[in-house]
């Protein structure tokens, strides 16, 4: 008689076992992962607001890579999805009559962050000397 006529377990149960106790394993360990994660960027971020109004007016070579690589392609995305929006919505902004609103939040105001914003700075304005005549 061979081993699996007597009932012996067959190894099939055993592989099964130890892969869902590593998929639980990797799953808590992920899990814990990302928990610290959030929690260091959290306190990343309430740390560097301290110095902020500082880095707004003089913004420093990461801050103008971070707004030309990252910021204004995605300022551009929300700028054409927001005409498609707004030709989409058009008829019935026409009917309610708030036309000019709904274009003004939709298209122009992305637009204006997306282009008229001096690079690394968080205000629209074609410069800095535009800004600070705006204050």
């Amino acid at each position: 008689m061979s081993a699996r006529e007597e009932g012996a377990p067959t190894n099939t149960h055993a592989y099964r076992a130890t892969t869902r106790d590593f998929t639980m394993r990797l799953l808590r360990h992920f899990t814990a992962f990302m928990v610290g994660m959030l929690l260091t960027g959290s306190v990343l971020a309430a740390d560097s607001s301290y110095g902020y109004q500082h880095e707004v007016e003089n913004p420093g070579f990461y801050a103008m890579v971070g707004d030309l690589v990252i910021a204004r392609p995605l300022l551009l995305g929300a700028t054409a999805i927001g005409a498609a929006a707004f030709v989409v919505s058009l008829p019935f902004t026409a009917l309610a009559g708030n036309t000019k609103e709904a274009g003004q939040e939709l298209v122009v105001r992305p637009g204006r962050e997306t282009f008229v914003r001096c690079l690394g700075c968080t205000r629209s304005g074609y410069g800095r000397k535009q800004q600070d005549e705006r204050r």
